[in-house]
């Protein structure tokens, strides 16, 4: 299984988001709050796209590298999920690392709350991730889905309808 940076995300957000996502149930595209983020992304850096470009490396999408500097620019709408952010940028600068680049850093931003966090990968980080990309792969590898967490973010989420919609049985 290739993991990507959506399942090292959705692994900190909620598994069933991850076995969904990784079973093909994508809603994400519909999502209004996924749209906002892909709006923040193409139009708040707009001299980026010309300096830095956007990198795609066994299975994992940045959305901008500066290769001089070596510093990975990831942009989010929000720091509510930062967790999630934080460890998926970790994965990007590890497959990085994987790849014979060293000395990678990333930059962590959330233009629209003006905030910029660094974030290196610690050597602890590096047993962690691993660990979690194993426990990725048991997750999504399951035949069922795991059972609803009901977390306060899950109103907001792409996948409420189908977690909490229940169809009448006849």
């Amino acid at each position: 299984m290739r993991i990507t940076g959506t399942h090292i995300n959705y692994y900190f957000i909620c598994k069933r988001k991850l076995w969904l996502y990784s079973n093909g149930i994508q809603l994400e595209q519909e999502n209004s709050l996924v749209q906002d983020g892909l709006t923040i992304h193409e139009y708040t850096y707009p001299q980026r796209n010309s300096k830095y470009e956007e990198v795609s490396l066994e299975g994992i999408k940045v959305d901008f590298y500066d290769a001089r500097k070596k510093i990975i620019h990831e942009i989010k709408r929000s720091h509510k999920l930062e967790e999630a952010h934080i460890w998926q940028l970790k994965y990007y600068i590890y497959i990085f690392e994987k790849h014979g680049i060293e000395g990678v850093k990333g930059l962590l931003e959330y233009p629209t709350e003006k905030i910029t966090k660094e974030i290196e990968l610690k050597d602890n980080d590096y047993f962690k991730i691993r660990e979690i990309v194993d426990d990725i792969e048991l997750i999504c590898s399951k035949e069922e889905c795991p059972p609803i967490v009901k977390l306060g973010r899950c109103k907001k989420c792409a996948f409420y309808d189908f977690c909490y919609i229940k169809e009448e049985v006849k």
